[in-house]
């Protein structure tokens, strides 16, 4: 016997009583049909088991359903590295992707000069997420060249004023000053602060200055001595601290730019027989989950990144629809642990 013939989108046009463009907004959500007709035809696809063939609506659309996260790697020796940060930040982009019918393309950053056409040109993906990028300075040209060619890309990073793309971040000198105003408040005077504090690494530039604006509404004059640049990586933190004792100055606190770099000066000081928090309070950014584990768990700064995943993928979709986007300053919180909680250690 013949097998019954597929159900087209024909077919539901004639029995909705509607054209098939008709059908096909309808099925897409176009503001186009109202809703009567729009449940006619959805009556119609449930009564005769229709399947929508998202490939080829895909291609007749020139709409991979597809959204590429690139991940930058750290710098380390083998080029091995990915911050636990944006890892933590996977899961909440993936269910975001799924509950908007998206799949997600997970690969590494490419530089080459055309690093891009892999992804939005080559049609794999319909826009791309970016998550590090190392030295920002350097970086922005890779982002010019996205934009010049017409890339939808949302990133995860500093939200500065005038940049031309569309950045998701926390409000880093919030974040800076939550953690100086707790040390300030467990007694410490002379607090390091372990991170790159410059143009080439806003995020942490950010961290920095609100750091060094709440030691100066303290009273606090701030000592260029206590300031070792990092980037962020265990092995970075336990040179950055090594080269705060070697210079020899007074400090009783750390603040550490991210929580890799805090847990490296952790060892660190363990290493120099010195006890946290009871010779130095510590303290870190980014709340990865081994911030809780490691002895004495570590106070950090909690970006959510949950709502970031949720927000990278939202403003991602508004672009690819051709809706204004506007990049987005996120709220932190201060997770307080015994690291930093000197007054009880005395």
């Amino acid at each position: 016997m013949r097998e019954r013939s597929r159900i087209t989108s024909f077919d539901i046009a004639h029995r909705a009583g509607v054209s098939q463009s008709t059908v096909s907004r309808a099925l897409r959500g176009s503001s186009q049909v109202n809703e009567e007709t729009r449940q006619r035809v959805l009556r119609a696809v449930a009564e005769l088991n229709y399947k929508v063939d998202k490939n080829a609506s895909n291609l007749r659309r020139k709409h991979a359903g597809t959204l590429a996260l690139l991940l930058s790697e750290d710098p380390t020796a083998d080029e091995s590295h990915i911050n636990p940060f944006f890892l933590s930040m996977l899961g909440a982009i993936t269910r975001a992707c799924a509950q908007h019918d998206y799949d997600l393309l997970v690969s590494f950053q490419q530089f080459s000069p055309d690093w891009h056409a892999d992804y939005a040109e080559a049609h794999k993906a319909d826009g791309i997420i970016l998550l590090g990028y190392g030295d920002y300075l350097s970086y922005c040209d890779k982002l010019r060249r996205l934009a010049e060619r017409g890339t939808r890309a949302v990133r995860w990073g500093a939200v500065l004023p005038g940049q031309g793309d569309v950045s998701i971040g926390c409000d880093n000198h919030a974040g800076g000053r939550l953690v100086t105003e707790h040390l300030l408040a467990q007694g410490c005077r002379r607090i390091a602060f372990l991170g790159d504090a410059s143009s080439h690494y806003p995020e942490f530039f950010a961290r920095y200055l609100g750091y060094a604006e709440t030691l100066e509404q303290a009273g606090i004059t701030v000592d260029p001595a206590l300031q070792v640049d990092a980037v962020s990586t265990e092995s970075a933190g336990q040179a950055a601290l090594a080269t705060l004792l070697a210079r020899g100055v007074a400090f009783d606190a750390v603040f550490a730019a991210s929580d890799l770099i805090a847990i490296g000066a952790l060892h660190a000081l363990g290493a120099h027989g010195l006890r946290v928090p009871a010779d130095v309070a510590l303290a870190g950014f980014d709340d990865i989950a081994l911030a809780g584990f490691v002895n004495p768990p570590l106070t950090s700064v909690l970006q959510d990144t949950q709502q970031a995943g949720r927000i990278l993928v939202e403003s991602l979709l508004r672009l690819i629809r051709g809706e204004p986007v506007a990049s987005t300053l996120l709220p932190v919180t201060l997770k307080v642990r015994r690291s930093s909680l000197r007054r009880e250690a005395g």
